[in-house]
């Protein structure tokens, strides 16, 4: 059976980017890892249940190069780590192309480094994957950094964040547009939970130029 999806049409690019690190192979790629007591394997999926195979390997892949490379700063094991994503995109698709893996890897870059102050993130609030990754980022990157990261999910439809806000316990912060001045306000504030969850503010935006406005509100740095 193989490893992870599209076995085959990943495996040369993955290890053409290990073997440029002096690693043989996955295994070795792994065995790196849990030399350091690390397992990202298992990171990922305790992040994201439903996540594939080869989302969990590429993490494995890339934590063995920042660890090759002796990283010092947890951005730039970002930064290795979106080198073993990369990888992992199948040669000659969109995600290969427009360097899908690179671009997470340096977006988690910037979301450890002190001059973000505040990270959006934009996803229609059905997505459950999102507030999945807006928890974990709010609850690792506070971990290394010296001022925590403000975290905000900021999608279309007020119900919506209301509902997903009491799912996952974050803050719903209703708000109210004025079309004329171009100016929002906050009607109202509801925390469902303490906590890292507690912290991250929820908003659901009635069309794209409420939803802009929010993100001038917020002073976002990064979505």
């Amino acid at each position: 059976m193989a490893l992870f999806e599209s076995y085959e049409r990943r495996i040369d690019q993955v290890n053409a980017a290990l073997n440029k690190y002096g690693i043989k192979d996955i295994d070795e790629a792994k065995a790196i890892c849990d030399a350091k007591g690390i397992d990202p394997y298992k990171m990922c999926e305790d992040t994201q249940k439903i996540c594939f195979e080869n989302a969990k390997w590429a993490y494995v892949v890339g934590a063995a190069i920042a660890i090759k490379k002796g990283v010092k700063t947890a951005a730039e094991a970002a930064e290795a780590i979106g080198e073993g994503l990369q990888a992992f995109c199948i040669p000659g698709s969109v995600a290969d192309d427009r360097k899908v893996g690179l671009g997470h890897g340096n977006l988690a870059a910037r979301l450890l480094r002190e001059e973000t102050g505040c990270f959006a993130f934009l996803a229609g609030h059905e997505s459950y994957a999102a507030a999945e990754g807006a928890i974990k980022i709010a609850e690792m990157a506070n971990k290394v950094r010296k001022k925590p990261l403000r975290v905000i999910l900021n999608g279309l439809g007020k119900d919506a964040a209301k509902i997903i806000s009491r799912i996952n316990g974050f803050t719903y912060v209703q708000t109210q547009f004025d079309y004329y001045t171009g100016e929002v306000k906050v009607v109202s504030e509801t925390k469902y939970s303490d906590g890292v969850r507690g912290g991250v503010r929820c908003y659901g935006a009635d069309d794209v130029r409420e939803g802009v406005a929010i993100m001038w509100k917020e002073d976002v740095d990064v979505s």
